[in-house]
């Protein structure tokens, strides 16, 4: 059901978030942390979009989200990253064929092209680690 995969995307994106900004404070080379922030403001606006459409849809928000365990080492996290920004991209596909009102279009073709960029750049990273 689209709301239900809706919330696990807002979990994520919540999620992700935090776990980039611990990714951002594991560096003081200003590429890498513009990479980083780049991509953790672009998380937060993803969480954000995707609770106004849930709210939308349901007349609630999505709470009592839960943080991954922090990261600790930039290049595991990199890694971890690639996949998981993969993976994201591949859901929002899937969500895009199943959207139930027109306003979820755009919040999730933005969020389905950054989290495509977002492994670009994490791969990047981890390569050059």
């Amino acid at each position: 059901m689209f709301t239900e995969k809706l919330k696990q995307a807002i979990q994520n994106e919540y999620a992700d978030y935090h776990y980039y900004v611990d990714m951002y404070n594991l560096t003081d080379d200003p590429y890498w942390k513009g990479f980083i922030e780049h991509v953790y403001e672009d998380e937060k606006s993803h969480y954000e979009m995707f609770q106004q459409l849930y709210y939308m849809l349901t007349g609630t928000f999505v709470q009592n989200l839960e943080k991954r365990p922090p990261c600790v080492d930039l290049k595991t996290c990199a890694k971890d990253a690639v996949r998981d920004e993969l993976e994201g991209a591949e859901m929002y596909k899937e969500m895009l064929l199943q959207i139930p009102v027109q306003q979820a279009y755009a919040p999730l073709f933005v969020a389905m092209h950054d989290e495509t960029e977002h492994a670009i750049r994490f791969s990047m990273m981890y390569n050059a680690l």
